[in-house]
């Protein structure tokens, strides 16, 4: 298949850059294109509302953008790499982090998907979850979501159809996950709280804080499934005048 990868943690993130060489040595041709930088949590922004962005060619078929990652999919399907078009499916990830639930909203990483499958490219989102904590950290198992992503792309991409894009979560372990198992978006609770610092010439100065996360218990949300060693997939509406529809084949969950 020829691919576009695109991202929101940046060009030089290990979940993009392994991927691509995984699903290239696969038999794809992929073509990277990823914010110049980390662009985690902007969501749909787009800053071509505010001028031009700068593309620059990082490798062979790999490229920055200066802007968010929906600009990188408008740039990458919309004509301003043709070099690159026409792709049979966009890819947004492998994340750095969870994309459960409610964090959808806030994902540029779910956003670019979203924007793909707004252009009618079958889309799929891909994040890894953070592994248990360790004396230096969380740990990050790149080499296993990677293999797991290229052995199961097609599977993931089934599950697309033309109003939803697929949004797909791997768990933080060393352990292939058991399985690929249909959920839906979980409800999250964030906890967050903001600080106030009065410098002493009396500028005020917020910082956020990132409080502990939880979820709505509910069995078949996508944090359960995750929880339980698989990985999740769930199908996500793209568009706010299709909630409520339960057309054949289709399920719309609307309550929580």
């Amino acid at each position: 298949m020829r691919l576009l990868l695109t991202n929101d943690d940046g060009i030089s993130s290990p979940g993009i850059l392994l991927l691509a060489a995984a699903l290239r040595e696969a038999g794809h041709r992929v073509f990277v294109l990823a914010p110049s930088a980390d662009r985690s949590g902007v969501s749909h922004s787009i800053t071509f509302l505010n001028g031009p962005n700068r593309i620059v060619q990082v490798d062979n078929d790999t490229w920055s953008c200066e802007g968010t990652p929906v600009d990188c999919v408008v740039v990458g399907l919309m004509g301003g790499l043709p070099e690159c078009t026409p792709v049979d499916a966009l890819v947004s990830g492998i994340n750095r982090g969870a994309n459960l639930g409610t964090d959808i909203v806030y994902s540029g990483t779910a956003a670019a998907a979203r924007q793909g499958a707004l252009c009618n490219i079958p889309s799929l989102a891909l994040s890894l979850l953070e592994g248990a904590p360790s004396k230096e950290g969380g740990e990050w198992y790149w080499d296993m979501a990677v293999a797991f992503a290229t052995e199961r792309l097609a599977e993931m991409l089934a599950f697309w159809k033309p109003d939803c894009f697929v949004n797909v979560n791997i768990p933080g372990q060393k352990e292939t996950p058991r399985g690929l198992v249909r959920a839906f978006p979980s409800l999250r609770y964030y906890n967050d709280s903001i600080e106030t610092y009065y410098a002493p010439d009396g500028q005020r100065y917020c910082f956020a804080r990132a409080g502990k996360i939880s979820a709505k218990p509910e069995e078949g949300a996508d944090w359960e499934v995750v929880a339980g060693g698989n990985a999740s997939i769930s199908d996500i509406l793209i568009h706010p005048a299709l909630l409520g529809r339960n057309d054949a084949g289709k399920q719309v969950r609307m309550e929580r």
